[in-house]
């Protein structure tokens, strides 16, 4: 797939089929995600394949609505991003693992599957954070839902480039 084409045409989808994205597929998502631009090639992204076990867990955490919601797509990658305490380097480090993350999504559409990013509130709870096993020096960054498309969504129209552009003298 063409790369204008692939950014152009992934869309967060919310349906998914029921077949889990193969492990050695998720490998190469991941491996695709440590080409992300990082200064001082910090590769601060961690990305943790979620389970059956702490999906529960972190259902019970969410609450009903939000459960339903975190039970969507048949794979869920926890991604977070290692934190140091400078300011800066977490600033560089933070925007590097969402360009993990958006790397790991554009290889999923590559390959045919649906993404959706999302950063559900329950990651954000002490409680939600133990059930996924995140430790104190990183942040979430996402909480990506990968698997085969389930019902065609069409695209939303996007701005136009002019909307955000400006050229400064």
């Amino acid at each position: 797939m063409d790369l204008d084409h692939a950014i152009r045409t992934r869309r967060t989808f919310k349906d998914f089929g029921s077949e889990p994205v193969p492990r050695e597929v998720l490998f190469e998502l991941f491996d695709l995600a440590r080409f992300a631009p990082n200064h001082h090639l910090t590769q601060p992204w961690r990305f943790r394949v979620v389970g059956p076990y702490t999906l529960q867990r972190l259902q019970e955490l969410a609450g009903p609505v939000e459960a339903a919601k975190l039970a969507r797509a048949p794979t869920l990658v926890l991604a977070s991003c290692v934190l140091t305490g400078d300011p800066v380097q977490d600033d560089e480090d933070l925007h590097a693992a969402a360009c993990a993350v958006y790397a790991v999504l554009l290889g999923a559409h590559a390959r045919g599957l649906a993404g959706y990013w999302r950063t559900p509130s329950v990651l954000r709870t002490h409680a939600g954070r133990a059930a996924a096993g995140l430790p104190n020096g990183e942040r979430v960054v996402s909480l990506i839902h990968l698997g085969p498309p389930g019902a065609g969504r069409p695209a939303k129209e996007r701005a136009p480039v002019e909307s955000f552009v400006a050229f400064l003298p």
